[in-house]
């Protein structure tokens, strides 16, 4: 296994939500000498300078800082969260015989069916009390170790289950967490175990933002191990590829007259209308401050290039004929184009050459990915992005199957193909 590769799997098992995926990436980008910069403080910096801003401690911005605020920025996006199941407050649902199910709340548009019956833990964010109301203090809590699961009804209560079974989201996806001898056990007690998890009394606590995941850890499989089985390849996969790039990139040491920048947005499953999504003015905010001036700025957005990462839908062996006719990727055959005539992406033909050049300059494949004219498809974070930045730029991604799947697969020779690639696009 490539060291990358195995990078990667590490980085997928030790984020298992969005504000933990952030801090492994800004722990990546302390190691390579970068330094955190608060959206608050005065900026005084210079060519060269190695910072990162994060937002809500669930996006980051990290960006090198150019010879020329006007010769533009070199961008890669990507997202930190995926779909599954968030904690609703007071959550603890205690029913007969002492069996406690947690009341959940579906993020975005997981495939529901495939998180039954999985051994399941929670992580997430923590806010405690603080000095003042107005800054409380953020903690994050894994708990490492099934806690839950989801249990699937029966076949026998159930005997048409596989000829089409639709679900309740508030009925039946409901995690079981245990059982209590009494309903009055059963109050506050996921506070209690966040409090025991974190050492800190339970009455410190004050909100949280807990999520659901899968504990089986990433692996590959396949005749050899050419596939990556795994939780939130969708979008992590892209996040790891471009922290890579950019810190390899620092670490070379090369002055670039044009300002480097990854930004890992969050919320894109939900429409990224949040202060930390692709719809806010986060990233143009940020351009602006490292730009000075309205006129540097609008010069800075001319000559600027964005690859917008999120991976895209590969051909899947059982169903061909869900795919376009002509454009239908295969796992293995490189990162993908995304193109849509509606402009659900921001992919033109020209920003789709730049970004084959940038390939070619890699000795990198690239494939197409256009969606069967019968088939409605999804947006992402350039098309959405251009609404705050008039960026030229290119939506791609890793092939993968089984997007939003609790469990999703991707292939090893594209991660590495498109590190390579987004290397290259940061040494231009």
């Amino acid at each position: 296994m490539k060291p990358q590769t195995a990078d990667l799997l590490k980085f997928l098992n030790e984020s298992p939500c969005n504000f933990l995926a952030v801090k492994n990436l800004t722990d990546r980008l302390d190691r390579a000498g970068f330094t955190p910069i608060d959206m608050a403080d005065k900026w005084n910096l210079k060519p060269g300078d190695r910072r990162y801003v994060v937002k809500n401690s669930s996006a980051v911005f990290a960006f090198i800082v150019g010879e020329d605020p006007a010769a533009g920025f070199k961008i890669i996006s990507a997202h930190s969260d995926s779909p599954g199941f968030r904690i609703k407050p007071n959550a603890e649902i205690v029913n007969e015989g002492g069996v406690v199910t947690l009341n959940t709340e579906v993020y975005g548009g997981p495939i529901l069916y495939t998180w039954f019956d999985r051994p399941l833990s929670i992580s997430g964010r923590v806010i405690l009390r603080g000095e003042s109301p107005l800054r409380p203090v953020t903690r994050f809590v894994n708990f490492c170790r099934p806690l839950l699961t989801i249990p699937h009804l029966a076949i026998h209560y159930n005997r048409s289950v596989n000829d089409g079974n639709p679900l309740s989201k508030q009925r039946d996806m409901l995690p079981v967490l245990g059982r209590v001898a009494s309903k009055e056990e059963g109050k506050g007690l996921l506070t209690r175990m966040v409090a025991a998890e974190l050492g800190v009394a339970p009455e410190e606590i004050l909100d949280f933002d807990l999520t659901l995941y899968d504990t089986t850890p990433a692996c590959l499989f396949g005749l050899n191990e050419e596939f990556i089985s795994s939780g939130r390849i969708d979008d992590l996969e892209m996040a790891h590829a471009a922290v890579t790039a950019l810190t390899a990139s620092a670490e070379s040491g090369r002055a670039d007259a044009m300002t480097r920048v990854m930004a890992i947005f969050d919320n894109e499953e939900t429409g990224s209308g949040t202060k930390q999504g692709a719809a806010s003015p986060i990233l143009r905010g940020i351009f602006q401050r490292l730009c000075g001036d309205f006129e540097t700025y609008s010069r800075a957005v001319a000559n600027s290039f964005m690859v917008s990462a999120d991976n895209g839908h590969a051909l899947h062996p059982n169903y061909p004929s869900k795919q376009d006719p002509t454009n239908h990727p295969v796992p293995g055959d490189g990162p993908v184009v995304k193109i849509n005539a509606n402009c659900k992406y921001m992919t033109d033909a020209r920003s789709a050459a730049v970004f084959r050049g940038i390939c070619e300059r890699a000795d990198v494949a690239c494939q197409v990915f256009v969606n069967h004219s019968d088939t409605p498809g999804g947006s992402t974070l350039g098309n959405i992005l251009t609404s705050q930045i008039e960026l030229d730029g290119v939506d791609m991604g890793a092939p993968q199957w089984a997007m939003h799947s609790c469990r999703e697969t991707a292939a090893v020779a594209d991660h590495l193909s498109i590190i390579d690639a987004f290397t290259a696009f940061y040494s231009l």
